[in-house]
């Protein structure tokens, strides 16, 4: 077992800068843990991400003293662009006293952004496979998205790791969706899985992470349906920021893509993941991405987030790849028999039509047929079949409408049908009912991969701040 040389002390500091070079000043006790006491001397060990002062007795430099309060303080001055030049343009650095030394590195935040971008790069000059990972996988439609996306741009991504809860899910996304082939399944609450320090020390490293946390407390009707103030009073899933950021540090990925209902993005959470996301160096862009501009029949309305790694082109937009001009919906129906037993009068939700009507409750049926060029939102529990679900009418008998098969539902939002193989049609419409309509997100992924080409084939263009220096300038020295 690996014994760990115990830390007499951590801090952050400024670097300073005299006659145009950067400089370094400890004026403090706290560099006598590490044995650097007045008139000792030591010497000026380079890192790959930082320095080292190693006491001794010959060592280049030497430790001086200055009196404050009554009594010696060890001071030390490191005016030197060669001698700090492990430390980059560093703004800020973390000051790490052990009894071996005292280490002075970049900042936490910079070296990880500084090695998501390396580890990107790389994999982009060699065109090896870039690692993804899907946080409330589902059934893998975002996921089968992405990958479609980065396809479209000539890039490949290998899904390491799914997070979800359903079993179900699980199952039917490894056997069913191919890019979930050789992904590592995380079974469980994601809440329950960081608390796990085993299971965090296997997650990998990845390029690329796609998430659609639940919006069960962020959409209108979940938060009517439970009285909720804010989403974030939801007992399940209002809180599940929190594990999802302590899942994209582990994952430490070069961008991120986030889902949801377009109420989220005014949600405390959708605030703290801008702000920690800031801080941990990504530049973030949001999307409301409308499918009907797509040329979906659906007119399903999604909110994206999209956090890159400082030193990645943003994307700014996100434009149509071209659709189908003037689709209808007969292209996308089953043959299904003008005599089978799908067909129903549905007199019940006919009568709460009338009697909701005569209410002035406003909720009225909404019927489709071969020749519609829009079709309402499919939510997740149309299998119940709600009042204001879309129906399908008889192609020659008014008095007779039918729900729309899952096959329907995955080619109305653009999905693969294998997908849902196999499931039964409430596991299908629950699937499809809570994912995404694909072109939209097939456009921002692609998008997302042409913000990878242009950095492999330019490099990194570096416009966000160091923000560890920008938010703590007033509090460190």
């Amino acid at each position: 077992m690996k014994t760990l040389t115990p830390h007499q002390g951590y801090w952050l500091k400024k670097l300073g800068l005299h006659r145009g070079s950067p400089r370094l000043w400890f004026e403090t006790n706290r560099l006598g843990s590490a044995g650097l006491l007045p008139g000792s001397r030591f010497d000026v060990v380079a890192l790959e991400h930082g320095i080292k002062l190693v006491p001794n007795l010959h060592g280049q430099y030497g430790v001086s003293s200055k009196e404050r309060n009554g009594r010696q303080l060890p001071v030390i001055d490191i005016n030197s662009r060669e001698v700090l030049a492990p430390l980059g343009e560093q703004q800020v650095v973390r000051v790490v006293v052990r009894l071996d030394g005292i280490f002075v590195l970049r900042v936490a935040s910079e070296q990880a952004k500084a090695e998501r971008i390396k580890r990107l790069q790389t994999k982009l000059a060699t065109g090896e496979q870039l690692a993804s990972a899907s946080i409330a996988h589902g059934a893998g439609v975002l996921s089968n998205v992405a990958h479609a996306g980065f396809k479209d741009a000539g890039i490949e991504l290998d899904m390491k790791v799914l997070c979800e809860i359903d079993a179900a899910y699980v199952e039917q996304s490894l056997n069913c969706n191919p890019v979930s082939a050789n992904a590592t399944p995380f079974c469980a609450p994601i809440q329950e899985l960081v608390q796990d320090e085993w299971l965090m020390r296997q997650v990998p490293r990845v390029e690329v992470l796609e998430m659609g946390l639940p919006c069960s407390g962020a959409s209108r009707a979940g938060k009517s349906k439970r009285g909720l103030s804010m989403m974030e009073d939801h007992p399940e899933v209002g809180h599940l920021i929190y594990a999802a950021l302590a899942l994209i540090q582990k994952l430490q990925p070069a961008a991120i893509v986030l889902e949801n209902v377009e109420d989220y993005r005014v949600s405390a959470s959708a605030q703290i993941l801008r702000s920690q996301l800031r801080d941990m160096g990504y530049q973030v862009r949001e999307h409301v991405l409308r499918a009907r501009d797509f040329g979906s029949l659906e007119n399903r309305v999604r909110w994206a987030l999209v956090a890159t790694t400082d030193g990645l082109p943003v994307v700014e937009s996100v434009s149509p790849q071209g659709s189908e001009p003037g689709i209808t919906l007969g292209a996308l129906l089953d043959d299904v028999d003008a005599d089978a037993p799908c067909w129903s009068s549905m007199e019940y939700l006919k009568s709460k039509e009338a009697r909701d009507l005569a209410e002035g409750k406003g909720f009225a049926m909404q019927l489709v047929d071969a020749n519609s060029t829009s079709v309402p939102t499919i939510r997740k529990a149309y299998n119940k079949g709600g009042s204001t679900d879309p129906y399908v009418r008889h192609p020659t008998d008014a008095r007779l409408l039918r729900k729309l098969t899952p096959a329907e539902h995955a080619r109305i939002k653009g999905v693969p049908e294998t997908l849902i193989s196999g499931m039964s049609a409430t596991g299908a419409h629950e699937v499809l009912g809570q994912g995404v309509v694909c072109a939209p997100f097939r456009a921002l992924f692609q998008e997302l991969a042409e913000c990878f080409k242009r950095l492999r084939d330019h490099g990194p263009v570096w416009i966000g701040e160091c923000t560890c220096a920008h938010r703590l300038t007033g509090a460190i020295g």
